[in-house]
């Protein structure tokens, strides 16, 4: 993989959030510990895992809305250091939000909603301009232009997410995050907005970082897939190989759960049940987050954390013990 095909590398991330503990005392809530990936231009990487996992700390991270601790962000084969380069790269960024009853204005109407980062960057020269961009905008997600002049509080669930992906588009992005942008809409509302990033992919060349806990719609969208618990990242490869051949325990155990629509394969299907609760990121096992719950544990998992490397082309995996149950 070429330089020149990432978009968006991110090395040794780290997220660490100061929590009072006591009167004087405090201890850090390792949310993203050591996280390193790239998206090729052009592709989606769908990342998963359990509530809490730090999912959504880096897309958040990923694009400066929280200053990352540690670790490098690349874009475009050029480091983001400085408050210039944060500015710039802003420009060329964007996130869909998951809840679209909250992230959207009440007071606003649709046009000045999607027309906020028009106004704020300066992007067009007459009223008429700004209006003719909004317009597209809207055409592109879906929305009639009659909507411009009426409120979000006057839309469905669907239709919100619409206005805030019109929104997330004006600036005409390279890289969007979309952080669980569906999973606050009905099943049948779903599948169009999924089948819209699609389309809104192939029409702008769009790059998505696309985070979920469904992984039948991660399935559905995504070209490579990665699995995070814990603050870590378990296991990285393309959405076919990891669903058809998944290597980490945490990874096996997530694939059993999703649902298949072949009776006579969901009989085959042999359930993995995990035992036990997430541990509290505030006070994470030692060695690999995952050996508490772990059935193949051994006293190394307990010393080191596994280092995530690469097993077969494009596969990465961080476990000791892979080899002796696959």
């Amino acid at each position: 993989m070429t330089e020149q095909q990432n978009l968006v590398e991110v090395k040794h991330l780290k997220e660490y959030f100061q929590i009072n503990t006591g009167l004087f005392s405090s201890k850090p809530l390792k949310a993203v510990d050591d996280v390193s990936f790239a998206i090729r231009k052009g592709e989606t990487l769908g990342l998963v895992g359990e509530s809490g996992c730090g999912k959504t700390t880096v897309g958040r991270t990923l694009l400066h809305l929280y200053k990352p601790t540690e670790g490098e962000i690349w874009f475009n084969g050029k480091q983001i250091v400085t408050k210039q380069d944060i500015l710039e790269y802003r420009k060329k960024t964007a996130m869909v939000f998951q809840d679209p009853y909250s992230s959207l204005n009440p007071r606003m109407t649709v046009s000045d909603i999607i027309g906020e980062p028009l106004d704020v960057h300066k992007l067009y020269a007459s009223k008429a301009e700004r209006q003719e961009k909004i317009l597209d905008l809207m055409a592109k997600v879906g929305l009639n232009s009659e909507h411009a002049n009426r409120y979000a509080h006057e839309f469905s669930g669907g239709q919100r997410q619409r206005i805030g992906i019109a929104r997330s588009l004006a600036m005409g992005p390279e890289f969007v995050v979309c952080d669980e942008p569906v999973s606050a809409l009905d099943v049948s509302i779903q599948a169009q907005v999924i089948n819209m990033f699609d389309e809104l992919q192939n029409q702008m060349g769009l790059t998505y970082l696309f985070i979920a806990h469904d992984l039948l719609v991660v399935r559905h969208i995504s070209d490579r897939i990665a699995v995070m618990y814990l603050g870590k990242m378990v296991e990285m490869a393309d959405a076919r190989e990891i669903y058809d051949h998944p290597l980490h325990p945490y990874t096996k155990c997530l694939m059993s759960a999703v649902p298949l629509p072949d009776p006579k394969k969901a009989r085959e299907n042999k359930r993995i049940v995990l035992h036990g609760d997430i541990p509290s990121p505030l006070n994470a096992p030692s060695g690999c987050p995952f050996r508490t719950r772990c059935p193949y544990a051994t006293a190394a998992c307990a010393e080191s954390m596994p280092e995530f490397k690469e097993v077969s082309s494009g596969h990465f995996v961080a476990c000791h013990n892979m080899e002796k149950f696959n």
